[in-house]
């Protein structure tokens, strides 16, 4: 699952890594707490033009078809190995697909009956990170256009499962044509939706100051030391 991302790369760094002119970028401040039904900076194929751009929509997709906007508030993440069945996902799997910058996201493992411990996740080395997406557009009843978006999720890899069993697909920077410029109609390989490996992954404990979206500084991403007995078992759960 991923239900809350940190963005604070500078958007200089973001037009060279994801290869696109400034021009085509909108502009959107960092982030340290991004969550659902905000607007956030997706990069896509422009319909019209082929070319990359990024425009900011609202997480959470809503389909073309879809009588009221609600329907986005369950569809902020997508099952990888559904998405190509599912009635809300299968059109966008095929023609609208997108990649979600984020440099962090955030997931919490349950310690107790009522106790969570949140984790800031990110890649080795601190490289800008491309969740898999869908997007889709939107008209309310008044004709207003909407468009909106959601971020892949799979089986969680060996080391991350032991925080939750899900993660977000992460597309790796060699694979981005791959994943955004497929003949229409197509569906994604396996190899694509599959889980990052392990040894690339950075991991942390944080401050349970990010579960509410009042919260939004850098601090939020700074790393906190356990007490001793729950260190102990964090380290030997995500060490196996």
């Amino acid at each position: 699952m991923c239900g809350r991302y940190a963005r604070k790369s500078a958007q200089e760094l973001l037009a060279e890594w994801f290869e696109m002119d400034l021009e085509h970028m909108r502009w959107a401040p960092p982030t340290w707490n991004a969550a659902p039904q905000s607007f956030q900076p997706v990069v896509r194929l422009n319909p019209e033009s082929g070319r990359r751009e990024m425009p900011l929509m609202r997480w959470g997709l809503i389909p073309s078809w879809a009588k009221e906007a609600r329907i986005g508030l369950g569809a902020i993440n997508a099952r990888a190995e559904e998405a190509a069945t599912k009635p809300a996902f299968r059109e966008a799997l095929k023609k609208r697909r997108c990649q979600i910058s984020a440099d962090a996201y955030y997931e919490w493992q349950k310690t107790g009956p009522k106790t969570r411990q949140p984790y800031a996740i990110t890649l080795v080395g601190g490289n800008p990170i491309a969740f898999a997406g869908l997007w889709e557009s939107w008209r309310d009843k008044d004709g207003h256009p909407l468009e909106t978006f959601s971020i892949l999720t799979t089986v969680a890899n060996e080391r991350l499962a032991a925080i939750h069993d899900r993660m977000p697909v992460i597309v790796e920077r060699k694979d981005y044509a791959s994943w955004l410029d497929a003949p229409t109609g197509s569906e994604p390989s396996a190899e694509l939706l599959r889980a990052v490996a392990p040894d690339r992954i950075d991991l942390w404990p944080v401050s349970d100051r990010v579960g509410n979206t009042r919260n939004n500084d850098e601090s939020l991403l700074d790393p906190i030391k356990l007490d001793e007995e729950a260190a102990q078992g964090q380290l030997f759960r995500l060490n196996f």
